[in-house]
């Protein structure tokens, strides 16, 4: 009797399983050679006359990391703020980065700029993100379509990102507002890679990028495993008339070229490859980098200047660079730490997917932190090596020029910057897509709490003040230092 109800039980399972979420591909192949969207997607912006230069990661996290990048822009809009900058720093804002909670606030500011910041929490944060979703650990249908692939597919949280916050927005979009390079990242959870909304990836796929809703993106980014179903993309073969970039065709054949970077051309030369890849599955971004910094490694590494991926013009004119990680954390679960048994289950697939989603994270963080001190390097000794007629012609004039007057602040803004009780508190917030509307709030004060308390963006006001101060002894302007430096 035992066995016959074991074997119901199976087969009761094994049926729900023809029932998990699927979702189709639904990216539109590409109709000439190249996305058109190229140039004006990935060039970063023209500096302005003081030459500073500013990129924000936001980490995953769920709403709790929505939030906390969301107090990061309201920090850095309130510094510097007056009636001649009402958008303060964020008027610098040339890179956005986000995975998973991140790429919701990281998509909402390419969309929208400074000007949509006050509209963010009421129309996103303190609503329930969850509402179409089937989520219930009690529920065993959401268990067994969980286990078979995943409980929820696109017509749950991508479709509260378009009804809330998106409105259909496209790719087209982001490139046509350019409120700043907007990168959303997710995983090949075949390639074991990070997968970038790039022109440059959809050129391999021979899919246009334009008309790929954002909510899509997004979804991707979000997908957490079993939760969700992977979001699909097909590769669309010869739909497309593709040549491969430079950097792939070098890397194919240098031996010293990155093992990260060896890896990415093996994964858009999967995408050419009908007899590997007919269809790319996306999972959360955070699974192969959880602050989305790959892809500024990978496009200094497929740089083929000493200035890349800045053009020449913007390496001259930079002085100051800031960039910032937003990290929203994730939680350390001490309780089965405690007892010799577990975990066991589901508690075991989070430790495990956890603690490969930090190791992945710490790794590239030092990965980007190193790169972008050797290019600093490289861009000194490019600005140096300079005829006075290149400078001039690039820059405008000589005055007040100097190749050496270049400096780098990188920075990760996160839980640890602020005092052991509110970290406690914080770290007790669940990593939901739902979240009351006290705990929002406590996390927007604490990503400008610990924003305010950063190291390395104090650094970089000091810097500013000293730059202004500076420029004043030169040109005689009057003294007026707009940018408040916050306490350390």
């Amino acid at each position: 009797m035992r066995i016959r109800a074991v074997l119901r039980t199976l087969g009761a399972g094994l049926l729900l399983a023809g029932c998990a979420a699927t979702n189709t591909a639904i990216n539109a192949p590409l109709t000439g050679s190249r996305n058109a969207l190229d140039h004006e997607l990935t060039q970063a912006r023209e500096l302005g006359q003081d030459g500073i230069y500013i990129g924000l990661a936001f980490s995953g996290g769920g709403m709790r990391a929505s939030a906390f990048a969301h107090g990061m822009l309201e920090e850095l809009r309130a510094t510097g703020r007056g009636p001649d900058a009402p958008a303060g720093l964020l008027e610098h804002v040339a890179l956005v980065t986000g995975v998973s909670g991140g790429s919701v606030t990281a998509a909402y500011y390419g969309l929208y700029g400074p000007g949509g910041i006050d509209r963010y929490r009421d129309t996103y944060l303190v609503r329930n993100a969850e509402k179409y979703m089937a989520n219930s650990p009690f529920n065993p249908l959401a268990i067994l379509r969980g286990l078979s692939g995943g409980a929820n597919g696109r017509k749950t949280f991508a479709r509260f990102l378009d009804e809330s916050i998106f409105r259909k927005a496209t790719f087209a979009d982001l490139a046509r507002r350019k409120h700043a390079v907007t990168w959303i990242n997710a995983t090949d959870v075949a390639n074991n890679t990070p997968f970038l909304f790039s022109p440059e990836t959809f050129d391999a796929l021979c899919s246009d990028l334009s008309r790929m809703p954002v909510s899509e993106a997004v979804a991707a980014s979000a997908a957490y495993p079993l939760v969700f179903s992977p979001i699909v993309l097909e590769a669309h073969g010869d739909a497309c008339d593709y040549s491969e970039p430079d950097w792939l065709t070098a890397a194919r054949h240098n031996p010293e070229a990155s093992s990260a970077m060896r890896a990415y051309a093996r994964t858009l030369e999967s995408y050419r490859d009908p007899e590997k890849v007919r269809f790319v599955k996306l999972l959360d971004g955070a699974i192969t980098d959880n602050f989305g910094t790959t892809g500024l490694t990978m496009a200094r590494a497929k740089s083929q200047t000493p200035h890349g991926p800045l053009t020449a013009q913007q390496a001259v004119r930079l002085r100051r660079m800031l960039f910032l990680v937003a990290n929203a954390g994730v939680q350390t679960d001490y309780a089965w730490t405690r007892k010799a048994a577990g975990p066991g289950g589901i508690q075991l697939a989070t430790s495990i997917a956890n603690a490969s989603m930090s190791s992945a994270t710490r790794v590239g963080y030092d990965v980007m932190r190193l790169t972008l001190d050797d290019w600093l390097a490289d861009l000194i000794d490019f600005r140096c090596d300079l005829p006075a007629s290149e400078v001039r012609r690039l820059r405008g004039s000589l005055d007040g020029w100097n190749c050496r007057d270049v400096k780098l602040f990188v920075g990760q803004v996160s839980f640890e910057d602020l005092p052991e009780a509110q970290r406690q508190r914080l770290n007790e917030i669940p990593t939901r897509l739902k979240l009351n509307t006290e705990d929002v709030d406590r996390v927007i004060a604490a990503g400008r709490e610990a924003t305010r308390a950063n190291p390395e963006f104090n650094g970089f006001l000091r810097s500013l003040d000293a730059f202004s101060a500076r420029r004043i002894a030169v040109e005689g302007e009057s003294a007026v230092s707009p940018r408040r430096i916050s306490p350390q």
